[in-house]
């Protein structure tokens, strides 16, 4: 009797054989709209449409200082508060990427700025990136508030599939994607050049079939019996998603 040998290709479908397989339809889909509330709220944050002449200087002097925080992005930092600004004016008048700025409602300074971007309604996906949070905001509520609440509009508004993209020595965001319950989908390498530097891309995703048991591990985290009187977490969102 033969055997396929387990490294040989299989031999090619010919007229008469079985039909070769194809993904399950998707029935009833209906391409979402594109990003577009102004305005997102939540209890640690609220998420506006940015706006340089609300935004800029906030969020220039959060950052003033901490040259790091560009080290990913591919522009930053910003020599003065007008090339911040004029830089923050061209990004707001764009379709995609669509920019929030995030507005820590504890302290009312924004403090960090999120965009969705490379906006797929036909195919049900969308991707969240250009992600800066400035150190005042970082590790806190609002800003892991910021990014669930993003998420959770583009399930809600019918997409199929939320990605989250980084360079791949990034550690911190790679971190991040994880935290969040995105599942790591791989490497691509020599993906693009920014800043004269060669970058990788690490890529993950979230699916619409995982986001609801996700989004009860995010809303348990951000309960307010998730924290102590000192406003220190009991269970990591990286413990609440890992199932």
């Amino acid at each position: 009797m033969s055997q396929d040998h387990p490294d040989r290709a299989p031999a090619p479908f010919a007229q008469g054989d079985s039909p070769r397989p194809t993904g399950p339809l998707v029935a009833g889909f209906v391409p979402p709209p594109p990003p577009g509330p102004d305005r997102i709220e939540g209890r640690h944050v609220l998420l506006e449409r940015l706006d340089p002449e609300r935004h800029a200087e906030d969020l220039f002097a959060a950052n003033r200082g901490q040259d790091w925080v560009w080290d990913y992005l591919g522009y930053g930092p910003f020599a003065d508060l007008p090339a911040y600004r004029a830089w923050q004016a061209g990004m707001a008048a764009k379709a995609d990427p669509y920019f929030y700025a995030l507005r820590d409602r504890a302290t009312g300074k924004v403090g960090g700025l999120a965009s969705f971007l490379r906006i797929d309604p036909a195919n049900g996906v969308i991707e969240i990136g250009h992600i800066e949070i400035a150190p005042p905001m970082q590790r806190s509520p609002a800003a892991t508030e910021a990014i669930s609440l993003m998420i959770g509009w583009a399930f809600e508004a019918g997409y199929r599939r939320v990605e989250w993209k980084c360079d791949a020595l990034n550690a911190p965001s790679r971190r991040a994607a994880l935290r969040y319950g995105f599942v790591f989908e791989g490497i691509f390498r020599q993906h693009m050049i920014y800043k004269g530097r060669n970058r990788d891309t690490a890529w993950y995703a979230i699916i619409d079939r995982d986001w609801p048991a996700l989004a009860r591990a995010h809303q348990a985290w951000l309960a307010p019996g998730n924290f102590d009187a000192q406003g220190r977490q009991r269970q990591s969102l990286s413990a609440l998603t890992a199932g």
